[in-house]
Parts: structure tokens; C-alpha cells; sequence
């Protein structure tokens, strides 16, 4: 076991052996591939690898981010589930041996990330696409007049859904092995009865298994809210590329736009806690009445 010693100028912390304790926990990855310890550690519990014999000595981490990599472990084994309250600032100091300041600025770092919430007078709490502020948070396309808010919720058309084996490409765009089994589908998202969004979907088969089309259509809020509640998985963040495409024949008639129509092609993926990728997404966007909307800070 290592214990953390703290660099009186710098603040850092730096992993020292010491005789093994009763537990151990080190941090894990996995697409819900990970296999974690339940039993919560201390900060000091904490495993460093000694280098190997002339290579350099692993960088310091300050012991805040230590404490928010612990905080992301239960979040990511679902210790807390979406919409709940995480224990006290106070608790969780107590609970990993460090200050009350240092687990601050590490729920700090979580909030600004997005992943959990601070309610005034109320406590901190895990971040859902169930609430309201953050449904469109991953939904760009707005309408030429008004917002999405306004707009109101896409009515969705299910084309397909079911289990495939993943090719290659997909494989590798969700960290998994080609021929491993996963969610294919396909849906046309309308507005006012308009189709506007043609969308194929692929998720892991293993963390999604008994996905239905008829969950994907009748779940009243947003299909990442349905995922979480359905499947304790919460995705949250994106990469998206997007580029300006024409549609094939098929993609033309379910967009009910002219071959020629240069539509707006997204390719995003979705991953959960600890950049574990949970979701591939294209989409084809009609740009006639919609446009794509980004605020950089």
C-alpha cells in the first residue's frame, strides 16, 4: 500500500510504500466492462506503481483530483444513482480522510463538469437528463424562430431496432471486439409533424440488453433520460464531427427532402463516467427551417 505524502510548497501529494493494509482499491475502466471494489477507500489507500528501473518517476497529482477520481468511482458503480444526493461535504472528508476543502474543490471541478448539481440549502446531487435545464444540452439543432424549449419535444419514429453484431468500424468507435453484439437503430425525429432528423444509433448490447422500440417511442422525455432511468447509464459528454452532406435515396424519402438538399451530417459519440464510450450516433439534419447552434466560452 502507498500512503500520500503532501509537498509542503506545491500542495501535491506523492504515493509512499508502506506495509500492506486489510483492503486495497485501485481504479478500474471499463464500458461497463469495469469490476470495482464496493468497499470505499481512503485517499491514502490510494495505489501507485513503482516506476520500472530507468524510467522516469509518475507526476504528482494533487490530492483534490485524487479525491474527484474516488468521487467519479461511485458514481461510475452507481453508488449514487442520477437525481440523488451525494453524502456532505463533511461526510465525504471523513470518509477519505482529507479536509473539507479539499473535497470542495473537487465537487467544484464535478459541478463545473457537469455531473453533479449543488441546490442551494438543499445538498449536492448526481446530475439526470431528467431535469429540465439539461435535457437540451445535447441537442444543438434550433429552430429559426424561437428554441428548442419552445419548440417542444421531437416526435419520434421508430424504423428499427435490434441486436446486430458489430462491425468493425462500430467496434472500435465503442471499445469493444468486431462481432460483439450491440443496439442498432434507426428513427426519424419530426417537428409539427415535419421530418427533420434522420438518426442510426448503436450502443453496447451487454449495458443495453432488452432495449425495445417500443421503450425508444413511448418514453415521454429525452432518449438519454430514458437510458439512464431504464439502464443506470448516463451519458456525460460528446464528441460530435459534423460536416455538409447529400442523402441517398432512402435517406431522401425519410427526410422527404430532394435528392439534392445538402443536409447537415453529425457523427457523435456519447460516453459515461471516466470516458467510457456508451453510444455511436449519426445523424442526418434538414437546415431549411433548423440550424445548428454552438455558444463557445
Amino acid at each position: 500500500m502507498m500512503h500520500l505524502h503532501r509537498n509542503r510548497k506545491s500542495g501535491s501529494a506523492r504515493a509512499v510504500a508502506a506495509a500492506p493494509l486489510g483492503h486495497i482499491c485501485a481504479p478500474t475502466r471499463s464500458p461497463i466492462h469495469h469490476r470495482m471494489s464496493s468497499s470505499p477507500p481512503f485517499a491514502a489507500d490510494i495505489i501507485a506503481t513503482a516506476p520500472a528501473a530507468g524510467l522516469p518517476a509518475p507526476a504528482f497529482s494533487p490530492l483534490y483530483q485524487q479525491i474527484k477520481g474516488l468521487i467519479l468511482q461511485s458514481l461510475q458503480v452507481g453508488e449514487w444513482k442520477p437525481g440523488e444526493a451525494i453524502p456532505s461535504e463533511m461526510e465525504l472528508a471523513a470518509r477519505f480522510g482529507v479536509s473539507q476543502g479539499t473535497v470542495r474543490k473537487a465537487i467544484d471541478e464535478l459541478a463545473g463538469e457537469n455531473l453533479l448539481l449543488r441546490r442551494q440549502g438543499k445538498g449536492t446531487f448526481v446530475s439526470t437528463h431528467a431535469e429540465q435545464h439539461v435535457q437540451y444540452r445535447f441537442l444543438r439543432l434550433t429552430p429559426d424562430s424561437g428554441d428548442a424549449s419552445t419548440e417542444g419535444p421531437a416526435e419520434r419514429r421508430i424504423i428499427d431496432c435490434r441486436s446486430v453484431r458489430a462491425s468493425a468500424e462500430v467496434a472500435r468507435g465503442l471499445g469493444l471486439r468486431a462481432g460483439e453484439s450491440v443496439i442498432q437503430a434507426r428513427r426519424v425525429l419530426s417537428f409539427h409533424g415535419e421530418p427533420t432528423i434522420l438518426e442510426d444509433l448503436w450502443l453496447p448490447g451487454t449495458a443495453f440488453k432488452g432495449l425495445t422500440a417500443l421503450q425508444m417511442s413511448d418514453y415521454p422525455g429525452p432518449t438519454y433520460a430514458m437510458l439512464e432511468l431504464e439502464f443506470g447509464v448516463r451519458m456525460v459528454r460528446a464528441n460530435e464531427k459534423i460536416r455538409a452532406v447529400l442523402p441517398d435515396a432512402e435517406q431522401a424519402a425519410l427526410l422527404r427532402v430532394p435528392l439534392h438538399t445538402p443536409l447537415l451530417s453529425v457523427a457523435r459519440t456519447s460516453y459515461t463516467y471516466n470516458d467510457v464510450p456508451m453510444e455511436l450516433r449519426r445523424g442526418l439534419y434538414r437546415t431549411d427551417s433548423h440550424h445548428y447552434r454552438n455558444e463557445l466560452a
